[in-house]
């Protein structure tokens, strides 16, 4: 191995290194705990070297999304593809981004709700987002329905996952009726027949 490709190497993992600890602290602590003071500190380099890599806190929060998107997209997929029917598919689509969005509180915030410098649905959203709402759309077009245009219905279907998530993690939502939230979602929006 040269000295280039291991100073490469290094970098990448000095990277992952700030992006998984930023995540780390942001799921025990929450978003507002995490400073490049307190990263530096964490990963034992200097608030220089971190500012190599990210120049802020932003760039951070971003890193951390388009991981949790690439992750999220896998998860997506996994509970779909035993799925038997598309009713199940759309079902196992449901429990298993809601599941996700619970399970990963800070990386969903850094995915939908803080300002990661990602641009969203345009020609400049990175390939990892793409990618993760492909993962619905590869499901949810086929329950579009006739005459109703798959990705349009991919993102309302997606909306009502997001608000069920997000409300239900403010304890505006009780959780024991989650269940019973995504039943009513998929045989009213998705309107597919029973299998």
């Amino acid at each position: 191995m040269s000295v280039r490709e291991r100073k490469q190497r290094e970098l990448a993992e000095r990277e992952r290194l700030i992006v998984s600890t930023a995540r780390e602290l942001a799921e025990q602590q929450g978003w507002d705990a995490v400073t490049t003071r307190r990263l530096a500190e964490r990963i034992e380099y200097s608030q220089p070297v971190l500012y190599s890599h990210f120049r802020g806190k932003r760039e951070i929060i971003g890193a951390v999304a388009l991981e949790g998107a690439t992750e999220m997209a896998a998860v997506v997929r996994a509970a779909t593809a035993g799925a038997r029917t598309l009713r199940d598919r759309v079902t196992a689509l449901a429990r298993a981004y809601l599941a996700f969005a619970a399970d990963n509180p800070a990386v969903y915030d850094a995915l939908f709700q803080l300002d990661g410098g990602l641009a969203f649905a345009d020609e400049e959203t990175p390939e990892p987002l793409k990618d993760a709402f492909a993962a619905l759309l590869e499901t949810l077009g086929e329950a579009a329905g006739h005459g109703v245009e798959p990705g349009l219905f991919t993102e309302v279907f997606w909306a009502s996952l997001h608000g069920l998530a997000t409300l239900t993690r403010a304890g505006r939502l009780p959780p024991e009726h989650t269940e019973l939230r995504v039943a009513l979602l998929v045989d009213r929006l998705a309107e597919l027949p029973a299998e």
